[in-house]
């Protein structure tokens, strides 16, 4: 495999052929896999899912790919995008289906949404299009207008104390959508499912210099 390649994490929690078909559509030719060589020697990584957190979590650990996760994005410092669940396991715990503890690759927590609640009238699992609000600048937004619109499916979400927070969604309360600390990028959004907004968003992470 080339050192130039993008590999997509498969640890069976699904919606991974909507995300290569996304990098296909831009001329990437991504590859899905399991295998720790093929992920070290991938430059990028993507870690996307849907699912519960709890399962992902006990997924990327029968499967071995939790230490060389670690090795690829925290060591080696290479870049890395979570989607949806993938960004959900990058903290240090949820509170889904019981504490799971994450990844914790930043200082955050999975929570459920409090604030979408009965007297508000909003459906759980926020589910559709809905827009993002910017809090500070980053090249995986370079050409994408604020207030974008992108496609959400997700019952919890991403709460963090750290400065890390680059774009967020309001859904009866504002929710943080995106953060990016160093090689790590992370949206809660589906950009594979957001069409020429989310395929932008992809570009851009394509185009993320190599250090």
């Amino acid at each position: 495999m080339l050192d130039s390649s993008i590999v997509i994490i498969d640890y069976n929690m699904g919606n991974l052929r909507s995300v290569q078909k996304a990098f296909e559509k831009l001329g990437e030719n991504a590859v899905i896999s399991k295998d720790c060589d093929v992920i070290r020697n991938a430059s990028k990584v993507v870690l996307p899912g849907v699912g519960a957190f709890r399962d992902g979590m006990r997924n990327l650990e029968a499967l071995g790919l939790i230490e060389v996760l670690n090795q690829v994005v925290i060591q080696e410092k290479k870049t890395f995008l979570g989607i949806c669940l993938g960004m959900q396991l990058i903290s240090r715990k949820s509170c889904e289906h019981g504490e799971t503890d994450g990844l914790s690759w930043v200082d955050a927590e999975v929570v459920e949404f409090d604030f979408a609640s009965q007297e508000k009238k909003l459906k759980v699992p926020h589910t559709g299009w809905n827009n993002i609000s910017y809090k500070k600048q980053d090249v995986l937004f370079q050409n994408v207008l604020e207030n974008s619109d992108l496609y959400f499916v997700h019952s919890y979400y991403f709460q963090t104390n750290e400065n890390i927070v680059t774009s967020t969604t309001n859904y009866g309360g504002e929710f943080v959508s995106s953060v990016t600390k160093e090689n790590i990028y992370a949206v809660q959004f589906h950009p594979e499912k957001s069409q020429s907004v989310g395929l932008r968003v992809l570009k851009n992470f394509i185009n993320i210099e190599i250090n």
